[in-house]
Parts: structure tokens; C-alpha cells; sequence
């Protein structure tokens, strides 16, 4: 499945979500372009937008990261064994720490400009995940991490497109989940959408701020 731009994306995904219309929901976007796809569910729902600012931690000659950083967490790639986990941390020890301040600072300065995540306005709340497209389950993970502290009534995962590991793992994770496609072999993110512009973090923090004012813009 092809979308013009990752708001038609979320407006069909909104569409199987109004049911959630006027219920204590926070929707919380995974990344940038999350953020555009959730600002469509959040106007439909009229619910809160939020974004959970993260950022990885990789080694050399891996594609993908050791371990994935919030302001709050610190959750290991759950696709490595303990025994790997425990095999990178000792030959890596100290470049790990040295990347996991660096992105600390860089984490909590992108805080600082604003777009900062409130357990309170996820508690007692339906959470809805959404990310524009989920490769992996290691943003799944890093959510739920940040999330087990917090008294949530349901978690709801959404997105566009996934890959088949992904469904796994929202299966595991999720009380309910949406998605519109999962092809046998997802490509790059931007491959399924002809528009690929996304915002900044100051971009998605005026987005955020402003989509009460967007509630009533958004298509019955």
C-alpha cells in the first residue's frame, strides 16, 4: 500500500479509530513522521498529542542499534541475546557510555526546546502508539519500557505499514492494534509515500502544541 503523505496515512487510521472520539486518549508519536501521522488521530479523537524522544546507541559495523535511549530509559535491542548483550558491553563498554552521555545531554537539550512527554497525561488514559512505519519491534520496546511505570487503561498501537516482525511484536505488546499494510519485505520508510517531508524537532513541538486547535478541522 502507497500513500500521497503521511497525513492521508493517518487519516485512515484515524477512520478506524473514532471510535475512541471524546475518551481520555493520548496519542504518542515514535518519531518525526509519527508526529504527523498521530496529529491526524488526535484531531479525529480529540485527544492529546505527544512524542517520545529517543535515540540510539550502535557499534561499529552493526546496522542496527545495541540499545535505544528516552530521557527516562534504557532498553537493549530484544532481538540480541543476553549472551551477545553481555559480549558487545564488554568489548564496547566504554564507547557506550561515552555515546549514552553524549545522547543523554542531546536528549534532555531537545526537552529543553520543548515537546516533553508527561506520564500524567498518560495515566488512566488510552495510549495509542504510532510511528509512519515500524521496521522493527525495537521502538515497540522502547515504549513499553518507558510505559511500565505508568497506570495505563489500554495501549493501542497504530501504524500505516509494518514489517512481519513488527506485527509480531505488536501482537505481544498491544491490547489492540491497527495497521494498513505489511508487506512480505518492507522497504525503506519513504518508499511507500510520494510526499516525504517531515518535521524538525521545533517543528513537531509547534505541532504538537497547537493541535487543540486543530480538533475541529478534522474530517467526520
Amino acid at each position: 500500500m502507497y500513500f500521497k503523505n503521511r497525513a492521508e496515512a493517518g487519516r485512515k487510521l484515524a477512520a478506524k479509530l473514532k471510535k475512541y472520539d471524546n475518551v481520555q486518549c493520548a496519542v504518542v508519536a515514535l518519531n518525526s513522521g509519527g508526529v504527523i501521522v498521530g496529529a491526524q488521530i488526535a484531531m479525529r479523537i480529540h485527544a492529546n498529542l505527544m512524542i517520545l524522544t529517543s535515540d540510539n546507541i550502535m557499534l561499529p559495523g552493526e546496522p542496527e542499534p545495541l540499545a535505544v535511549m528516552t530521557p527516562g530509559t534504557f532498553t537493549y535491542n530484544k532481538k540480541l541475546s543476553l549472551g551477545q548483550v553481555d559480549e558487545y558491553v564488554g568489548e564496547y563498554r566504554g564507547m557506550i557510555e561515552e555515546q549514552r552521555i553524549t545522547k543523554f545531554h542531546g536528549l534532555n537539550k531537545l526537552l529543553s526546546d520543548g515537546g516533553d512527554i508527561e506520564p500524567k497525561y498518560l495515566r488512566n488514559h488510552v495510549v495509542i502508539l504510532v510511528a509512519d512505519a515500524l521496521q522493527t519491534g525495537v521502538a515497540l520496546d522502547v515504549a513499553a519500557d518507558f510505559l511500565k511505570p505508568i497506570k495505563i487503561k489500554k495501549l493501542v498501537i497504530a501504524t500505516p505499514l509494518a514489517s512481519v516482525e513488527a506485527v509480531d511484536r505488536m501482537h505481544l505488546l498491544g491490547d489492540e492494534i491497527h495497521c494498513l499494510s505489511v508487506p512480505d519485505n518492507l522497504m525503506d520508510t519513504n518508499h511507500y509515500y510520494e510526499d516525504n517531508t517531515t518535521p524538525g524537532h521545533k517543528d513537531a513541538v509547534k505541532i504538537i502544541r497547537n493541535i487543540s486547535m486543530t480538533w475541529d478541522l478534522a474530517p467526520k
